[in-house]
């Protein structure tokens, strides 16, 4: 399925709704527009296996882009609209984009733009942008009639770059048309979170991700109803289940971490009695943190481990996960197995690298081989990793420990940074928390941790607050896991869909000193 079976059958149901604005694209306008756009593209040139980029804040072209796409065996290529000018540069070019479409809210960015940038064809809606043409005009002189052929496209879309440049991920296009099923994103997580034509699904997050992205275009594929927040607003959000009477929605663990930071009393105002299912995924949420919220909206959280790469993915609902704390679940795609940094398979219990074994490879970092061989396994080509830790317990549940690029090594020792991350997530004094290692003579490296103190301490003396936290730290874990310093930030650097961008902080450290600041 796809807009136009639902723009045949029900043309006039929303599609896709603003949650703060309230501006609606009903099922017959998406596949009429996205028809237009789509036959301007072809007129253009462009055709299956080509890339369309898209640079734009949360609106409902995007999606207007996103099925143009995948109705013409196209590539669409969402940029981060949160990078600086030469980021999204790179990754246009890196990309290949033969088409560019861009939000005239971020002409700053857009502005901004490589000049030696070879994109044929550009096009800015929601007002002028210089060097583009207009995005309605393109649409209105296309026409409707239907496309000789509709290949399906496919996304190809970048890592967030959290430990290094972003990488283009790119997985072979589907062998169907777009009105074919088998795609495997609405194959897999329409039936496994009850998807249909009655789902009313609120999207929080910025839609250049990949998960907010993809289940959009699931939420369409099945008929359902699409409410699309502006931006994340923990109280916005609530107030957003109860106008809509929204079914589903898919958060971060931080989203979930200030909702459950909110007043009691503004917390509890909102009627969210139709909410059925609340996925999460992106991060690993702390065991505390899921479990006040399944205390508070009842065993309706369902979890999902997977990647952009979709090399494998595993699930886990309510009860199981009551059941098996921490866990991210058994199989959903792929079979993972843990591994040995000597390439071995390790037992139950013991931690390793997680590859999950497909029948064959399912991805590669586009322009980047030596990346895509690096991440298969020695022997087992069809065993592919994206570098998460992680183990097994004697039933199957995964159990993830942290990035492989995030773990330290002190004094021959592996310490996890989630795990004390996880210990002060919910702390009132604290607002935010990334742990990282660096650099010492001694034990190779030290742990460092970074924290945003919460606005009801910020008055507090620095050297009193760190010292407050590391005695809470050493009733709670072993002492060579404690922070053997704490740094104090007005604000840490996450992106937008949550994850901490621990490489800026490193950089940070390293430039300011070279041992132990004073």
């Amino acid at each position: 399925m796809y807009p136009g079976t639902w723009a045949a059958t029900t043309p006039d149901k929303p599609a896709l709704i603003m949650a703060g604005s309230g501006r609606t694209l009903p099922y017959g306008e998406l596949d009429e527009r996205s028809l237009r756009l789509a036959r301007h593209l072809r007129a253009a040139g462009l055709s299956a296996g080509d890339v369309v980029a898209m640079i734009s804040d949360n609106r409902p072209e995007t999606y207007e882009v996103y099925w143009a796409a995948l109705r013409s065996g196209l590539y669409i290529t969402a940029v981060n609209s949160h990078l600086t000018a030469g980021e999204a540069s790179y990754i246009v070019r890196d990309c290949g984009a033969r088409a560019l479409v861009v939000s005239a809210a971020l002409a700053d960015v857009v502005g901004g733009l490589d000049a030696d940038l070879d994109v044929p064809v550009r096009l800015a809606y929601g007002g002028p942008v210089a060097g583009y043409d207009d995005y309605e005009a393109a649409l209105a002189a296309a026409g409707t009639d239907s496309l000789p052929a509709q290949p399906h496209g496919d996304d190809l879309l970048y890592s967030s770059g959290t430990t290094g440049r972003p990488k283009g991920i790119k997985p072979p296009l589907p062998a169907i048309a777009v009105d074919e099923p088998g795609y495997l994103y609405p194959a897999m997580f329409a039936p496994a979170y009850g998807f249909d034509a009655d789902t009313v699904y609120l999207s929080p997050a910025p839609v250049y991700h990949a998960a907010p992205l993809r289940f959009g275009g699931v939420i369409h594929t099945v008929g359902g109803t699409l409410v699309m927040m502006e931006r994340f607003d923990a109280e916005a959000a609530l107030a957003a289940v109860e106008k809509y009477g929204v079914t589903h929605t898919q958060m971060v663990p931080t989203m979930f971490v200030r909702l459950l930071k909110l007043d009691d009393e503004v917390r509890l105002r909102h009627d969210l009695s139709t909410l059925r299912c609340v996925v999460h995924a992106a991060a690993p949420c702390p065991v505390d943190v899921k479990r006040r919220m399944i205390e508070w909206l009842g065993p309706v959280l369902e979890e999902y481990y997977a990647s952009t790469e979709a090399n494998g993915a595993t699930r886990i609902d309510s009860a199981t996960w009551l059941q098996h704390p921490g866990s991210v679940g058994r199989p959903l795609l792929g079979l993972p197995h843990i591994v040995g940094e000597d390439g071995a398979e390790l037992p139950a219990g013991e931690i390793g690298t997680i590859y999950f074994e497909r029948e064959t490879r399912t991805f590669s970092y586009h322009n980047d081989p030596e990346r895509t061989r690096a991440t298969e396994h020695p022997e087992h080509p069809s065993w592919t990793t994206v570098g998460d830790l992680g183990y097994l317990d004697d039933e199957g549940f995964l159990y993830l420990t942290d990035r492989k690029a995030f773990m330290i090594i002190s004094g021959g020792v592996n310490i996890y940074p989630q795990e004390i991350e996880d210990l002060f997530t919910l702390h009132p004094a604290v607002a935010d928390i990334a742990v990282i290692g660096v650099p010492d003579d001694d034990m190779g490296e030290r742990v460092v941790a970074f924290v945003q103190p919460a606005a009801s301490v910020r008055d507090e003396d620095d050297a009193t607050l760190a010292a407050a936290l590391a005695a809470y730290a050493r009733e709670r874990i072993a002492h060579y896991k404690v922070p053997r310093e704490i740094h104090f930030r007005a604000s840490l650097p996450r992106t937008p869909t949550g994850k901490m961008v621990k490489g800026r902080l490193r950089d940070e450290y390293a430039a300011q000193s070279s041992g132990p600041p004073r």
